[in-house]
């Protein structure tokens, strides 16, 4: 058996990171061989990591990164806050990200995963670290974005549009963050969520104004289903930027064509 010595436990420390009692058990295991040490740490550990997959990754980071030809956003989770904001774990989500957009393209994690070093990456991060890392989504689109990332990265979103105005694009992206709503216009609405709205209003419309003549509940029902598309439709809400106008009208000013939208939240299914 290879003497092992305190310098070689701390020079594996010092480029794992990870604790002296583990760093020697796997020089032990490896005769002293650092690069065999490195070796076993990493598999020993995502075995370990990989039997812990049940404990919930409540917290996590979205990075988007926008590249010449794509705009990719990806969800990265873990256990807690402070690793959510460690800068390792940053720079690993921004990493997916950009893979993302400027490499080939993923259908799924897995794909990514094995693009450049990133699976390395995302072991090594994890086995450090000690919490389960998950990546439960991710997306690539072409063609031109607005994008907005909450500054606690938590939230993310990518509006697609045609034309070319990309600081309108960008705050009707944090519009879209902030108000959460559920389609671009009425249009391109689930049929059933319209139809639900509208039996709403037309209940609460007949009961309130029982006798009133047909044409006049009429008016009041659209009235009601108009004032619920202005919540729930994109087009339809008052612009956070500039009072007065609707994002519609701000849209249709800058030339502006809103096709669709992705607004993730951290462990959120939407």
């Amino acid at each position: 058996m290879a003497d092992i010595t305190a310098a070689m436990v701390k020079s594996l420390r010092d480029r794992t990171q990870l604790p002296m009692m583990d760093c020697k058990k796997a020089l032990i295991q490896a005769e002293g061989d650092e690069e065999k040490a490195i070796e076993f740490l990493r598999k020993s550990g995502k075995a370990k990591m990989s039997s812990r997959t049940d404990r919930e990754t409540g917290e996590g980071r979205i990075a988007i990164y926008k590249g010449d030809n794509a705009t990719a956003m990806i969800e990265l989770q873990c256990e807690s806050a402070p690793v959510a904001a460690n800068d390792q774990f940053v720079a690993l989500a921004n990493a997916l990200a950009k893979q993302l957009a400027e490499g080939p393209g993923a259908a799924t994690v897995e794909e990514l995963l094995a693009q450049s070093d990133l699976q390395l990456q995302f072991d090594d991060l994890m086995n450090k670290i000690r919490e389960v890392f998950k990546i439960p989504r991710i997306l690539r689109v072409e063609g031109s974005t607005g994008t907005y990332v909450h500054h606690d990265a938590r939230l993310g979103v990518i509006l697609e549009f045609d034309g070319d105005n990309v600081e309108v694009a960008n705050n009707i992206s944090m519009q879209i963050a902030g108000m959460n709503p559920q389609a671009i216009n009425a249009a391109s609405l689930d049929p059933e969520v319209l139809k639900k709205e509208r039996e709403i209003a037309e209940e609460q419309t007949r009961t309130a104004n029982a006798g009133k003549p047909e044409n006049i509940v009429a008016k009041i029902v659209e009235g009601r289903v108009n004032a619920v598309l202005k919540e729930i439709c994109l087009e339809n809400q008052d612009y956070i930027v500039e009072s007065g106008k609707t994002v519609g009208k701000v849209a249709e000013d800058a030339g502006l064509k809103l096709k669709k939208f992705h607004r993730w939240v951290v462990s959120a299914v939407n």
